[in-house]
């Protein structure tokens, strides 16, 4: 009987692990991927490697929660770019409450299988503008604006949104209408509105909200079509990681511009004082991480360039006697460059005014300390050198007439005179000629006053 229950027992165990087991393939694996903030380089970058992520560990589903006011346009195609060849349904999410898919969040949004949003939040304002950059070049940003009038260039880059934008519209069959009127003149909607004008599939109160009206809806994928199965799907959650957070501290324009600073200065007070090292060690790191975020921040080469010329303007100060012009010069030219530098227009990519006008000022009074330096040691009197002999008096070692030994400063020289001098007679020093002294007895001046 015992050896009966035992066995009973353990096919009961046996059983309940087997429907734990069953219970656990039936949820499916949802990995949850946050965009907040300005889209970036560190924004695609961070997208790219976790949405790898999650095809490698076989996710069934990613849920893109999003909040953005916008970004920079080759950020958000990249984006867009992997989630159309992503082989697994994407759904953007923009939540919580208060949020928005501003901009380029638009476009993310309408690239992705499912579209939701949370109550209280809005997506639109999706119109480009051409920002900083070589004249009719250089990349672009999305600013609520009409695209309406403007020239020619203006029209090419609109045009080329609108194309984009409706041809996202189309492939996931949302409101392609809207898309344009969005693009062109800048509309918003609000979640509700959202929903009622079909550019959004459905409203979700919170993510397990999300999840519950998603099971059971088929997504259409390259070559196939999947159900999901969400209501018990487990969910992880891919935060960014070093690399991203450290990209995304590079790439902020303020920190950028800190670090060419930083950079800059570094080597010259290297090439000012050789030998030093920790300031052209750290100046040329500095410079490297500042040309990186450069190179995949929008940047004004104009304003660079005034930024550069102001800094070798201050520098020239220095070794220059202008009285200031050349300081002044530097000063106002970089900090109309600093201000051209990022100027985009998009939120978090352009460069604090407070940080400008902090390195303006330190830039500033650091020439203005060393040109008042200047100034004042020109106005001290020689204490070394060959001017500093003249006019210094000294003694005479022995009586002679025409050339002898004197001792003048602690050192002995040789002097000529055209008056008699006698041994341990004052005299001063009136002339050089090479190694000599041409001197002349206190005596005699004082006799001459």
């Amino acid at each position: 009987m015992l050896r009966t229950l035992k066995m009973l027992s353990v096919i009961a165990a046996l059983l309940v692990g087997a429907s734990a087991i069953a219970n656990a393939q039936d949820g499916s694996r949802v990995f949850v991927l946050e965009i907040e903030g300005a889209i970036g380089p560190a924004t695609s970058d961070y997208f790219h490697r976790a949405l790898g992520k999650a095809i490698a560990q076989h996710a069934d589903l990613v849920v893109l929660r999003i909040d953005t006011p916008g970004g920079l346009d080759t950020a958000m195609r990249s984006i867009i770019q992997d989630i159309i060849a992503a082989p697994l349904p994407i759904a953007c999410y923009v939540s919580p409450g208060g949020s928005r898919a501003a901009s380029a969040g638009t476009y993310i949004m309408y690239a992705c299988h499912v579209a939701a949003m949370a109550p209280a939040t809005t997506l639109g304002a999706a119109t480009p503008v051409q920002i900083a950059g070589f004249p009719g070049g250089g990349d672009k940003e999305h600013k609520p604006e009409s695209g309406d009038g403007g020239d020619a260039m203006t029209h090419k880059i609109v045009n080329d949104a609108v194309a984009y934008i409706r041809g996202l519209a189309q492939m996931r069959k949302r409101n392609a209408d809207w898309a344009e009127e969005a693009v062109r003149k800048g509309a918003s909607l609000s979640a509700s509105e959202a929903l009622a004008a079909g550019v959004v599939d459905l409203i979700a109160d919170d993510l397990g909200d999300l999840l519950k009206k998603l099971d059971g809806r088929e997504i259409e994928l390259p070559g196939r079509t999947v159900k999901l199965a969400t209501r018990n799907a487990s969910l992880e959650r891919i935060l960014p990681d070093w690399r991203s957070r450290l990209l995304a501290i590079i790439t902020d324009p303020n920190v950028a511009y800190i670090l060419m600073l930083v950079g800059i200065y570094g080597l010259i007070y290297e090439f000012a004082s050789p030998g030093m090292i920790l300031p052209g060690v750290a100046g040329t790191i500095c410079l490297l991480l500042a040309l990186f975020a450069f190179q995949v921040l929008p940047i004004n080469y104009a304003g660079l360039a005034l930024m550069l010329l102001g800094i070798a303007f201050m520098v020239a100060e220095i070794f220059v006697p202008s009285i200031g012009a050349l300081g002044i010069g530097g000063v106002i030219a970089f900090v109309i460059g600093s201000v051209m530098l990022l100027d985009t227009g998009i939120p978090g990519y352009g460069i604090s005014v407070p940080v400008i006008g902090v390195f303006a000022l330190l830039s500033a009074g650091f020439f203005m300390l060393v040109v008042a330096m200047a100034i004042k040691a020109r106005q001290r009197p020689i204490v070394s050198g060959r001017e500093e002999l003249i006019g210094m008096r000294g003694v005479a070692l022995a009586d002679f007439s025409d050339r002898g030994p004197v001792r003048v400063h602690s050192e002995q020289w040789t002097a000529r005179t055209d008056a008699a001098v006698r041994r341990g007679e004052t005299i001063r020093v009136v002339a050089m000629d090479g190694l000599e002294l041409l001197v002349e007895p206190v005596a005699t001046e004082q006799e001459e006053g």
